[in-house]
């Protein structure tokens, strides 16, 4: 028996031998790690030089080499092996028929196959051709036949590599970099490729070949610790899977954490992430090697020569000073010769400071030797500190990389303590694009293009940095970031007043949008709650940049030029009661002009009437344009507010809907319904009852909607007249309509979202109870809300819908029919009700 306690078996019994000793090879779970993945390569090459030998007696001439994964000696449990039958040219005729009798028992056990037969020649002619078949071989690994010739053929393509490094590498790098861009970066993706991804195992193999290059070498300290890493999940998910997928996918997470002993799905995702993040970082470093030494080889001679001087012929470095110890030198930052890091706690966040402001990235020497050396600072920070702490956040988006510097000698969590429960945590929500630590970076690089528009540009980056530090604690992260972020603020020398101000914005850093987004602005009580939150229009101030910038860093769908403009409104209510205004008694607007014409032409013909009319940005720094009264029908589509006809024109907010009803029951349900059918999305909706002109009885139910359409064209406005009427009167039967419809595409089943969620929000508004639904997003939930408030008997006087991501979260002010607020009891009972409906 060998060191695999297998393979013996495997070789003397054949395939079967060897289909049986792998199985229980991949069933013992305590070998798991690369103790098993060495067994399997050793299994498998036994078994490989069993069928060499059986199918020829040639000991010269040929012989079978494994090359790329295969090659490196570590299979993981579904990996394809990379084969390789190099001979020196003999008859074709006999190659084939031993390259039949090599591959064909491995495709009848099912294992994938990545063959070639080829001389030694044609090998290094076709990596010449073929960057990664260059790759590939030079992981060679002699498994059966003449070890010299495989020998031969490795020296040889190494050789080549080296002789070719200038060229090579340059391609190597732009293949690297096509790829981040195709997959993304391993350490942000909730669904990664541990592969292909940014930061993943191929990157992981470039280094590898960088080394052999003799050109440039990548840092050593976890990188090894990083594959391993990588390789441990990979392993877990082929057996969690039965497949050769390199994609964690979100339905398979919990199972391969419970193969590998982790918590659960997010205690891997952030080992993944922090290998990731070793892997990248390295990468950075070696490839900005990489690109000096090609240019410092790319000069001439001569002009080498003259450089050198009398210097030992060694290259003269020019050094450009940049801040105290800290100099420029071959496009990186770095210490100067006279810098003291053990005598000088502030030159770490000097030297970060100093670089991002240069645009630079920090040398990884020089990060290391701050790490090892640097004295810590004294508690509170000197004013310094403070500053280049700022300086670095402003600096835009250079301080990313010089951030990244940091973390990577655990320089950030030296100086920000709490920053290590936030450190690659990852965030499970679609609209997020980052993990929580690099959104935080992301904030303040957003926020640092703002700092003009604020009185204190120090305390919107600070803030910027701290607002999502409480996602590393239990419980609402708002309101355990307002305590960490004193703790912080007093930490590195802000004073009272200013760890005050701190810890408002950390505590209220949604207020605006969520309240914007969620809640009746003509309501007082709404304005005058966001205002006793912020205290004072300086605190607003930084509030409204601090949102915007926060929103901005969390991804596409979490900013949008309606979301702006919902919030400009609010800070400028909020701004007008901080600042002393008369504001307005709670009362209900009167009609304008137009909404009375509709009402009474709904009313002279009993039926539905309609009038749509886009709603565009306004340009900075000036007054909104009245609008023109739209005509109640149109005769032909509007185009999409998602699609400006003009680049250079302000951007559609969406479209005004306008209808007026005669009043009666089912109105709200039949209106979202038909909006469902046609694809639109509701962003915000009021309903009212309108009261005719003096001498006409009766009453009609106003509706003022935003709508935009999910993609193509809005529908003509006779044809939602024609389905609105059919609706009301219950000849269009709206849920099967929709049933029909997502029953013929059906959406991909995904990870089962968390259970509805209905509650009452307490002292919301004197006008009417206000019930907050969250849920999952789907085609027709509004018109599934609005039958669940009909059954209730309540009556509906605005809505305002918020989707971020695959979230809806949607808020109804709700009265009694005769208008007045919901007693407690009754709320919360149509609350239980409304979560009832959603959750069957």
């Amino acid at each position: 028996m060998t060191s695999t306690g297998v393979t013996d078996e495997a070789e003397d019994s054949g395939p079967g031998g060897y289909a049986a000793a792998r199985l229980r090879l991949l069933t013992e779970g305590a070998r798991s790690g690369p103790p098993r993945r060495r067994a399997l390569a050793e299994l498998t090459d036994g078994w490989l030089a069993g069928l060499f030998g059986a199918a020829t007696e040639e000991h010269t001439g040929i012989s079978l080499v494994a090359v790329g994964g295969y090659g490196r000696g570590a299979l993981s449990p579904r990996s394809d092996l990379d084969l390789l039958l190099l001979h020196d040219g003999r008859d074709d005729k006999a190659v084939a028929a031993l390259a039949d009798r090599l591959w064909y028992p491995v495709w009848d056990l099912g294992i994938d196959l990545d063959h070639s037969v080829r001389t030694p020649q044609q090998a290094r002619k076709t990596a010449g051709q073929d960057l990664k078949v260059h790759l590939g071989l030079l992981d060679a690994r002699h498994l059966a036949g003449d070890l010299g010739l495989t020998a031969s053929l490795r020296t040889a393509v190494l050789a080549d590599w080296r002789n070719q490094a200038p060229k090579r590498l340059p391609e190597l790098r732009d293949l690297c970099a096509e790829r981040a861009e195709r997959q993304g970066e391993l350490q942000f993706l909730l669904e990664p490729d541990l592969k292909e991804a940014r930061g993943g195992l191929r990157d992981a193999t470039a280094l590898r070949a960088v080394a052999a290059s003799w050109l440039a070498d990548a840092p050593r300290e976890g990188l090894a610790e990083a594959r391993r890493r990588l390789l441990d999940v990979r392993d877990a998910l082929h057996l969690a899977t039965g497949r050769a997928t390199d994609r964690l996918a979100l339905q398979e997470q919990d199972q391969v954490a419970a193969e590998l002993g982790l918590l659960d799905a997010d205690a891997l995702l952030r080992q993944v992430y922090e290998a990731a993040r070793v892997i990248s970082y390295a990468g950075d470093v070696t490839w900005r090697e990489v690109g000096r030494v090609l240019r410092s080889r790319s000069v001439r001679p001569r002009l080498r020569a003259m450089m050198n001087g009398r210097n030992g012929g060694k290259p003269v470095a020019e050094r450009s000073p940049l801040a105290e110890g800290v100099v420029e030198q071959d496009g990186e930052a770095v210490l100067a010769r006279t810098a003291r890091p053990e005598r000088d706690p502030v030159l770490p966040l000097r030297a970060a400071a100093a670089a991002a402001q240069a645009g630079l990235p920090l040398s990884r020497h020089a990060v290391r030797r701050l790490a090892t050396t640097a004295r810590p600072l004294p508690t509170p920070w000197p004013a310094e500190a403070r500053e280049q702490l700022v300086t670095l956040l402003g600096s835009g988006r250079p301080t990313v990389q010089v951030w990244e510097a940091l973390e990577a000698e655990g320089l950030v969590t030296r100086l920000l303590p709490d920053w290590e429960r936030v450190r690659c945590r990852p965030q499970r929500n679609a609209v997020h694009l980052w993990t929580v630590d690099r959104h935080l970076i992301e904030t303040a690089v957003r926020a640092a293009g703002f700092t003009r528009r604020v009185h204190r540009p120090d305390l919107l980056l600070i803030a910027a940095l701290l607002h999502d530090i409480g996602k590393g604690w239990p419980g609402d992260h708002s309101v355990a970031g307002e305590t960490i972020a004193r703790d912080v603020a007093a930490r590195i020398g802000f004073d009272g007043a200013d760890t005050a101000v701190l810890a408002t914005l950390v505590r209220h850093h949604l207020l605006l949008v969520e309240t914007a987004t969620r809640r009746d602005l003509d309501d007082p009580a709404t304005v005058r709650a966001v205002a006793q939150a912020a205290g004072t229009e300086h605190t607003l101030e930084l509030l409204h940049a601090l949102t915007e910038a926060d929103a901005l860093a969390t991804g596409p769908a979490a900013w949008s030029s309606w979301r702006g403009s919902l919030v400009a409104d609010l800070v400028k209510r909020v701004s007008g009661v901080l600042a002393g205004e008369p504001q307005p008694e709670a009362e209900t607007a009167a009609p304008t002009a137009e909404q009375e014409r509709l009402a009474v032409e709904a009313f002279r013909t009993g039926g539905p009437v309609l009038a749509l009319r886009a709603q565009t940005e306004p340009p900075a720094d000036s007054a909104p344009a009245p609008s023109s009264p739209s005509s109640p029908s149109f005769p032909s589509p509007l185009s999409s507010p998602s699609s400006p006809s003009s680049a250079d024109g302000p951007e559609p907010l969406g479209v005004e809907l306008l209808i007026a009803v005669p009043d009666q029951a089912g109105v709200l349900p039949a209106v979202a319904g038909v909006l469902a059918m046609h694809r639109l999305t509701v962003r915000t909706a009021e309903l009212r009852s309108v009261p005719l002109p003096d001498g006409v009885e009766g009453s009609v139910l106003l509706l003022d909607w935003r709508v935009a359409a999910q993609y193509g064209s809005l529908p003509q406005a006779a044809r939602l007249r024609a389905d609105l009427v059919r609706a009301l009167d219950g000849t269009l039967d709206i849920a099967a309509r929709l049933a029909e419809r997502d029953a013929a595409h059906p959406r991909r089943r995904g990870v089962e979202p968390p259970p509805p969620r209905v509650t009452v929000a307490p002292a919301a508004s004197r006008l009417a109870t206000v019930i907050e639904v969250r849920a999952q997003d789907a085609p027709g939930l509004l018109f599934r809300l609005g039958r669940a408030l009909e059954a209730a008997g309540v009556r509906v006087r605005s809505a305002h819908v918020s989707t971020l991501g695959a979230n809806a979260v949607d808020a109804f002010y709700v009265t009694r029919g005769e208008g007045t607020p919901l007693p407690g009891d009754e709320a919360a009972s149509v609350a239980r009700g409304l979560e009832e409906s959603l959750r069957t």
